[in-house]
């Protein structure tokens, strides 16, 4: 959360000439609701079971041949069962990554221009320990990026040279 994911996905997916998709929208599509309301109505082990539905029918679309960027919400990527359709999938994941407390000033900025009730901004210090948690897992995904003050550009240029790479060796 608040690590540039969506403005970095959009930018990314422009770079390679690709869509980009944010995998909490394609949820909020297709359950006629957003996230949060999945979360207060069912419960987070309900939207965990909807995530990995949406993620694997954006899997299979990728193995049908539709190339894209997919921005994972913070939580996915830290699901085992996730992380495990990722790898199996075989695509590469990129673990974007800011200093804690920058992390927390944009989701705070954010949720108060969009007014926004997240119930992960209640404390910066129960946001620091869900963020010291949710690493061991982050720090397995194929590339990770610094994003703590650089621009977007510089981001994308650092990500799009390391996707290609993969790409020419992948062939």
């Amino acid at each position: 959360m608040g690590a540039g994911k969506s403005s970095v996905g959009r930018a990314l997916g422009n770079a390679l000439n690709c869509a980009f998709e944010d995998l909490d929208d394609r949820i909020e599509r297709s359950e006629g609701q957003p996230i949060a309301e999945i979360f207060r109505a069912s419960g987070e082990i309900e939207f965990r079971r909807v995530e990995r539905v949406a993620l694997k029918q954006l899997l299979q679309e990728l193995a049908d041949g539709g190339e894209r960027v997919i921005g994972l919400g913070g939580g996915a990527f830290v699901q085992a069962d996730n992380a495990a359709l990722l790898e199996g999938a075989g695509v590469l994941t990129v673990f974007l990554d800011a200093p804690v407390d920058d992390l927390w000033r944009r989701c705070v900025k954010q949720a108060d221009s969009q007014g926004w009730k997240r119930p992960l901004l209640q404390s910066m210090e129960q946001f620091r320990i869900l963020y010291e948690r949710r690493q061991a897992a982050y720090r397995k995904a194929s590339v990770r990026i610094q994003t703590g003050g650089r621009p977007v550009g510089e981001i994308v240029e650092e990500i799009a040279k390391t996707v290609r790479l993969e790409w020419q060796q992948s062939k």
